[in-house]
């Protein structure tokens, strides 16, 4: 019923690079169209077409994103400027999703930034991009400039009489810097840790001015909704799942990607379609992540019928978080795969909260304990109860995100970890050792296109 979205639909039309990314190539596909008109409907009727388009943030919390907007003032009585702030960071594990757009297609980003950002009634627009995006980064600054040669950004932008900058900022790799206010902390030149809420970032947030944090693809959508309507938007997905959506997809299928594909697509649909199947094929499927590596994972059984969207991987027990989708065929190790995801929460974990700092290092070596057959089947209820006093009882959601993958592990595959204590001596790391896997060498021939970038690019 859902998916199989159309061409023309698409929003990222050089999502794989096939096109320039710079302004030349940029306005063929249909940026900047027309952006003095859209900004001409004003802050309010931006907004409120953006309420009635059904645009989830894209980040991984799904709150509905024109509600987000319309909390910030609409009018200063202190003189304090509002900020839109982009969240560029994307740390979560799996995750690849916004590094396209900003290597491919950045002057989405950079003219969604402008409508954002007017809408909000901000002065200017940070973009948080991770350390690691070296090459994104140094893409992104020259689409920037080039805006700004073009008079699409600063005084009097796209002839609107609106004033509007935007700045690019450089992390350092901190995933807890994903999150908005740690953000907020990092870009003002302090530590990267989670500032107690309220006050709300749209209240007291960058330099103490009202705020708003949002992610790149929630960003980069604004202003094709705004040329296309709410109504072209909210045709696609089910109800409060509207839309299309960027899906990466990694782990052991034929084809890794990322596609942009409807909401509300079946999870056998988007991996059939797009990814050349799971390795093996179907029935070698073992498990899934669905969207990022701090949601639970499902098994083949909630595969089955599971849709990828908000409502349908939460009544599933699980997420869309990001909607990075790893897949795990039975060579992997359940408990060894859950096991790394705890070290990383234990490794990014800034130490500010007493559940987090101390409880990630017990999950991560619980696991450890578990993997090798070393525990009593008695630690396994201890490990959930450990789990349950760290989620939700922290700062930010770091504690829920190491909490969730090892509930997730639990719940599904207790059997597992119990079989392990039992048979500890039949355990052999090797024979779980995962070798890197990019997909089927053959099937997926690309030499011709490369002979015509070749050809391109001289």
């Amino acid at each position: 019923m859902y998916g199989g979205l159309k061409d023309e639909d698409r929003i990222f039309t050089n999502l794989y690079g096939e096109q320039d990314w710079r302004l030349k190539d940029a306005l063929k596909r249909g940026n900047w169209h027309r952006t003095k008109d859209i900004l001409c409907c004003g802050p309010d009727d931006i907004v409120q077409e953006i309420k009635d388009s059904g645009l989830r943030g894209r980040g991984g919390a799904g709150f509905p994103s024109g509600l987000k907007w319309s909390f910030m003032p609409k009018k200063s009585n202190d003189g304090r400027p509002n900020f839109l702030v982009v969240n560029a960071d994307e740390s979560e594990p799996g995750t690849c999703k916004d590094r396209e757009i900003m290597r491919k297609d950045p002057h989405t980003l950079v003219e969604g930034c402008l409508v954002a950002g007017y809408a909000m009634r901000a002065r200017a627009a940070y973009i948080y991009i991770r350390g690691e995006f070296f090459n994104e980064a140094m893409i992104l600054e020259e689409a920037i400039h080039e805006a700004y040669e073009a008079g699409f950004l600063g005084r009097n932008a796209c002839g609107s009489g609106y004033d509007f900058d935007v700045y690019l900022h450089r992390g350092a790799g901190a995933y807890i810097c994903g999150e908005e206010t740690g953000l907020i902390e990092s870009l003002e030149g302090k530590t990267g840790k989670p500032r107690i809420k309220p006050p709300f970032p749209a209240n007291v947030g960058l330099y103490g001015c009202p705020t708003t944090v949002t992610n790149v693809e929630t960003v980069a959508v604004a202003p094709t909704i705004m040329r296309r309507g709410a109504s072209w938007f909210n045709s696609m997905g089910r109800k409060n799942n509207h839309g299309q959506k960027l899906f990466c997809i990694s782990g052991h299928v034929n084809n890794p990607c990322t596609v942009e594909e409807e909401m509300s697509i079946s999870f056998r649909e988007l991996i059939e379609k797009h990814c050349g199947g799971v390795r093996g094929g179907w029935d070698n499927l073992m498990a899934v992540i669905p969207g990022g590596s701090s949601v639970p994972l499902m098994t083949k059984a909630t595969c089955e019928e599971v849709l990828m969207d908000f409502d349908s991987l939460k009544d599933a027990g699980s997420g869309l978080g990001t909607a990075a989708v790893t897949v795990f065929d039975k060579t992997v190790d359940p408990i060894a795969a859950i096991r790394r995801l705890s070290h990383f929460y234990a490794h990014e974990s800034c130490g500010q909260c007493t559940p987090c700092r101390e409880g990630t290092t017990w999950l991560e070596e619980m696991m450890v304990k578990i993997e090798k057959g070393e525990a009593d089947k008695r630690e396994i209820p201890m490990l959930e109860e450990l789990s349950r006093q760290i989620e939700g009882h922290t700062i930010c959601a770091l504690g829920d995100a190491a909490a969730w993958p090892v509930q997730g592990v639990i719940k599904e595959f207790q059997h597992v970890m119990e079989d392990r204590i039992e048979n500890s001596h039949k355990y052999n790391p090797e024979e779980w050792f995962q070798k890197s896997w990019s997909g089927l060498a053959d099937g997926h021939d690309n030499s011709k296109w490369v002979e015509e970038q070749r050809k391109m690019w001289g």
